[in-house]
């Protein structure tokens, strides 16, 4: 362009530039608006379907939180946990559901179907922490059935550090129907210990020590 020297020229030269490249440059730049749209348009439906699911979630706890439900209530949260596996599988508001139908089938009795969504979630789920309150859950659930050395193996498994005074409180659980006291002793003192460590509190362990040491004198 600098070597041309009249304004004529310039403009030719542009208007023989623009034929030869505009319909390009005009495709290209309508395929990036249209990148553009459809990404925006993706990350409002993901939006959307969070929010969808975070409501979902919350409704369901609200009913799970109730205690006893009536026939409609527990249909409509057996609904929404129904629907947040089905339409959110993979997020965290889908375990979540899971973990709180799980309970809805211990409070109808239904220990089978309870104790398959626990391993379900352990299976399946890919957060470490939720897999480890199904193991947690499914370990009481084994120990309610008489099954403590199934409940045992369970508790081997990976639980987050988290949750370690929580599964030792269980141990303990397992071993005391066993008939194995000083280990369920032990178990429930580590589970104190940790639960100290990390500034939390375990209801109701000191009492089964202290009832478990009254057994002991008893005998």
């Amino acid at each position: 362009m600098a070597e041309m020297r009249t304004e004529e020229e310039q403009l030719e030269a542009i208007k023989r530039w623009w034929k030869e490249n505009g319909v390009s440059l005009l495709i290209g730049a309508a395929i990036a608006a249209a990148g553009v749209f459809a990404w925006n348009s993706w990350q409002d439906y993901q939006t959307g379907k969070a929010e969808a699911a975070s409501q979902r979630y919350q409704q369901l706890l609200q009913l799970t939180s109730q205690g006893q439900l009536s026939d409609s209530a527990h249909s409509r949260a057996e609904e929404l946990a129904t629907t947040l596996v089905d339409e959110h599988g993979g997020s965290l508001y889908a375990d979540l559901g899971q973990l709180l139908s799980a309970r809805l089938a211990v409070s109808d009795g239904d220990l089978g179907a309870a104790r398959q969504t626990l391993k379900g979630i352990i299976a399946d789920s890919e957060r470490a922490y939720l897999q480890g309150l199904a193991r947690l859950r499914l370990a009481r659930l084994q120990i309610a059935a008489d099954e403590a050395e199934s409940a045992l193996s369970t508790l081997e498994g990976k639980i987050p550090e988290t949750l370690s005074a929580q599964r030792a409180d269980i141990r303990g659980d397992a071993h005391f129907a066993l008939g194995q006291n000083a280990q369920a002793a032990d178990a429930w003192r580590e589970a104190l210990q940790l639960a100290e460590q990390g500034g939390n509190s375990l209801f109701g362990v000191q009492l089964k020590l202290d009832n478990l040491s009254t057994q002991e004198t008893a005998s």
